[in-house]
C-alpha cells in the first residue's frame, strides 16, 4: 500500500493515510483554506516525507497521541527539518521527544480552520489522548481503539480502558475512526470467538478478509459499524457477557476478560 488521499465528502479537511513500519498508519492533515499541515503521530520519517513531498506540503505541527516509539519516532526529525511544534499529552511530558505544548482533557487544537477537542483516554498508556474533529466527523485515536479491537493495557486498568472506550462509543455513529494500526483481520478472527452469532460481525469479517487479500486498507472505518461488531465496545451486551461467563459482572470486568483472552489469542 502507498500513501492515499482520502475522499471524505463530510469535510474539506484533506486527509492522507500513510502506511509506515510494518502495520502502522501515519496521518497527514491539511487545511486547504490556509495550507496549514499537521502530522498525527510520526511513526516513520521516510514514507511521511515522501507523501509530503509528492504533494508539495510542509508540516508545521505534530499531534501526538501517546509516547510509544512507533508514534513519536519521527518527532525530532520533523521538528529539526521543518520547525514543527510538537503537541501531545501533558501526562507524557518527558516521554515525548520535543514536546512544546502539553495537552489535557478538553483542550482544543487547530489545523488551520479545522478544530479538534482533546479527549483523555488512558488505558493503553496512562497519558493517551485522542483528537476529535467534531465538525469534520473525524477521530484520530492512536492505539486506544482499533477496527474490531483496542490497544493492549500496558499502563492502565480494564476500568480505565472501558471508560475511555465508552467515551468514544458515545460519539456519533457516522464518525470516521482513523486509528494507528492495520490489525483488523486478526481482530476479526478473535471477535468471531466472542460473538459467533453476530450477523453484522460475520458480514464484516468477510469484507475485511476480501480487503486484506487484495492488499486494501480497512482504516478508517465508521464508528457505528464498530459499535455493532467490536466486542471491546460491547462488554455491556448480553451476548458478550455470556460468551465470557460473566453474565452478572460489571462491564469493565467483562471487558477485562475479553482483553485477557485477546492477549492470549493465536488464531
Amino acid at each position: 500500500m502507498s500513501a492515499q488521499d482520502l475522499e471524505l465528502p463530510q469535510t474539506r479537511l484533506q486527509v492522507v493515510r500513510v502506511p509506515c513500519l510494518r502495520d502502522n498508519y501515519g496521518w497527514i492533515l491539511r487545511c486547504p483554506e490556509t495550507g496549514v499541515t499537521a502530522l498525527v503521530d510520526t511513526p516513520e520519517v521516510e514514507p511521511l516525507e515522501a507523501a509530503l513531498a509528492a504533494r508539495g506540503w510542509t508540516p508545521t505541527v505534530i499531534l501526538n497521541t501517546h509516547h510509544h516509539p512507533d508514534h513519536v519516532g519521527g518527532n525530532a526529525h520533523f521538528r529539526t527539518r521543518h520547525g514543527c511544534r510538537v503537541l501531545g499529552p501533558e501526562a507524557d511530558r518527558g516521554r515525548i521527544p520535543g514536546l512544546d505544548r502539553g495537552l489535557v482533557e478538553g483542550d482544543t487544537v487547530s489545523v488551520g480552520r479545522h478544530g479538534a477537542t482533546v479527549l483523555s483516554t488512558p488505558g493503553h498508556t496512562s497519558g493517551h489522548i485522542v483528537y476529535h474533529f467534531a465538525e469534520d466527523g473525524l477521530l484520530f485515536c492512536g492505539d486506544t481503539l482499533f477496527a474490531l479491537g483496542c490497544g493492549r493495557l500496558f499502563e492502565g486498568t480494564p476500568a480505565q480502558m472501558w471508560t475511555s472506550l465508552s467515551r468514544i462509543r458515545a460519539l456519533p455513529d457516522e464518525t470516521l475512526v482513523c486509528c494507528a494500526h492495520e490489525y483488523t483481520l486478526a481482530n476479526a478472527r478473535f471477535a468471531a470467538t466472542i460473538e459467533a452469532d453476530n450477523p453484522a460481525l460475520a458480514e464484516r469479517q468477510e469484507a475485511v478478509r476480501r480487503a486484506r487479500e487484495a492488499d486494501q486498507p480497512t482504516v478508517p472505518f465508521p464508528l457505528g459499524l464498530d459499535k455493532a461488531t467490536n466486542p471491546f465496545l460491547r462488554a455491556d451486551e448480553a451476548g458478550v457477557r455470556i460468551a465470557v461467563d460473566l453474565e452478572d459482572a460489571p462491564p469493565h470486568e467483562v471487558f477485562g476478560e475479553v482483553r485477557r483472552r485477546k492477549d492470549g489469542f493465536r488464531g
